[in-house]
């Protein structure tokens, strides 16, 4: 028997789980794993992207499903270490869809589900890559004084951690 936690009911409402919808829906630069199959609220996420500076890195972020979900965001972290705009050295991600809050609308609603932090995360890698308002302002910075620079220390990053 599995132990769902009482933040999981959302999950398996209409007969599909959030977790089958997920696996049918992703991106082809993403792969879900759970770890534990006793632990469906613990995932990890792999992005490959095929495009834009970080192609060919390989990154890996853990998302853990509180149990008040849905009412707030999953918690997620990028495991590798990545020189990015919106993502810390130390894996805190900036990303509008996770924060609880946010008064412009993007942020975590009720009705958004896995599939949509996945695809969120993802796009980190191309369309929502934002240079303007970073969490990493070094990294921002370094891009807006010397893109080729920093595309090396992405490449760099990529060769060390990312493989």
């Amino acid at each position: 028997g599995t132990c769902l936690r009482p933040g999981w009911k959302g999950y398996l409402t209409g007969g599909t789980t959030e977790v089958a919808e997920l696996e049918a829906n992703l991106p082809c630069t993403c792969k879900v794993h759970f770890p534990d199959p006793n632990k469906l609220h613990c995932s990890q996420l792999i992005v490959t992207p095929d495009e834009g500076y970080y192609q060919g890195g390989k990154f890996q972020f853990e998302t853990e499903v509180p149990d008040v979900y849905n009412m707030v965001p999953p918690k997620v972290r990028c495991l590798t270490k990545i020189w990015h705009p919106n993502i810390t050295e130390t894996g805190e991600i900036c990303l509008s869809l996770l924060r609880e809050h946010s008064i412009d609308g993007t942020g975590w609603a009720p009705m958004r589900t896995l599939k949509d932090v996945v695809w969120g995360l993802n796009s980190l890698f191309t369309d929502l890559l934002n240079f303007d308002d970073p969490l990493n302002i070094e990294a921002a910075e370094h891009h807006l004084q010397d893109k080729e620079d920093f595309q090396n220390k992405v490449d760099n990053y990529i060769k060390r951690y990312a493989r």
